[in-house]
């Protein structure tokens, strides 16, 4: 029977990991975690306490916790057993084999207390103050976008939409159903514009450009052109217009005066508000209906398109690599999810940026 792992077998895994290349550890070393510290003491402090108590377990190392969740997609269920069962998860945590590992209702009881505390937009602020004092300052003008983060479609019938809608629940709902529902997401249309094929016969008929509708929410960021971190944020429902959120997402501290944005941004309010700001308006123009595009206007919307298209690394690299979806309930719990996402975006760009740095 083979006995319990010494301390120089550990350490030949620990070892046999790094030669890897295991990404946490690489993360660990980059980002001073302890910034947090201050931000989650204070938030926990002023959170309602709940039934089950504070969780006996560090701040910090909770917090990492929810690291893990942004940047794998785990429930909290899949996080209890990914950390017992992967040693690079344990060492990230800083937690021993012999570790005590806070199971799933800790890990939703801690971040339900963020949730209460509003605790996300502080810790973001907090990890963008640590950016500038590292010389990251926002730089080169910014770059604002939107896009749906996908949650559980609701399957209601025509009346409980309709409630819904006017913000009321619907009478038939008892508590336990209505705790179920997610009153606060909302249907949204994707518009995919089809492409026409290179050597394609200009008789024929054009590619029909497709609707997808999707469920969910938004997330609504402003990333610096010179670093491609994201600097300011929020989150909404899916219908929520995202030009009428360009004045909420524009950074009075990034150094450069251009704003580069899509056509859903453009406005004579947008453009009065930039202008007033003293800010230089990039946002591409529309064609104006039934007439075709001046090839001027094409052109600097193609130049613009250049630019603008860094914003689309940030919402590949949470959908496609993190796996961003919102599985929880209500707008206030898809708000620390999109804002975690966000922030451990800034932590994997920050790791390339030094990354970039030292081997230059």
């Amino acid at each position: 029977m083979a006995g319990q792992p010494g301390f120089f077998d550990l350490s030949d895994r620990y070892e046999a990991l790094s030669a890897a290349g295991d990404p946490l550890e690489r993360l660990a070393a980059v980002v001073d975690f302890e910034v947090f510290r201050g931000p989650l003491v204070a938030a926990l402090r002023r959170s309602v306490r709940g039934k089950g108590g504070r969780p006996p377990f560090d701040p910090v190392l909770m917090f990492k916790i929810l690291v893990l969740q942004a940047l794998y997609s785990l429930s909290d269920e899949a996080t209890e057993f990914q950390i017992k069962d992967r040693l690079s998860f344990q060492r990230f945590l800083g937690l021993g084999l012999d570790g005590t590992v806070p199971d799933a209702t800790t890990v939703w009881l801690f971040r339900e207390r963020l949730v209460q505390a509003k605790a996300i937009d502080k810790l973001f602020a907090r990890f963008d103050t640590a950016l500038k004092d590292r010389g990251y300052l926002a730089m080169g003008g910014q770059i604002i976008d939107a896009t749906v983060v996908p949650a559980p479609k609701q399957r209601n019938t025509e009346a409980e939409k309709t409630a819904i809608k006017e913000g009321r629940i619907p009478e038939d709902w008892k508590p336990a159903k209505a705790r179920q529902k997610d009153r606060d997401a909302r249907w949204s249309i994707k518009y995919s514009k089809a492409k026409v094929r290179e050597g394609t016969d200009p008789k024929a008929a054009k590619p029909v450009d497709l609707a997808i509708p999707m469920f969910g929410y938004k997330n609504h960021i402003g990333i610096d052109k010179a670093h491609g971190l994201i600097r300011t944020w929020g989150a909404s429902a899916a219908n929520a217009h995202d030009g009428a959120r360009l004045p909420d997402l524009i950074s009075k501290g990034n150094t450069g005066s251009g704003v580069w944005a899509d056509t859903a941004y453009r406005s004579k309010k947008n453009e009065a508000f930039l202008t007033a700001g003293m800010f230089k308006s990039h946002i591409h123009q529309r064609r104006k209906p039934m007439r075709p595009m001046p090839e001027r206007i094409a052109k600097a919307n193609t130049k613009r398109s250049k630019i603008r298209a860094q914003v689309e690394h940030v919402f590949a690299g949470q959908k496609h690599r993190m796996g961003l979806v919102v599985r929880t309930i209500g707008i206030a719990r898809a708000t620390i999810k999109i804002g975690m996402a966000n922030l451990v975006y800034n932590f994997q760009r920050l790791v390339w940026l030094e990354g970039r740095t030292a081997s230059a």
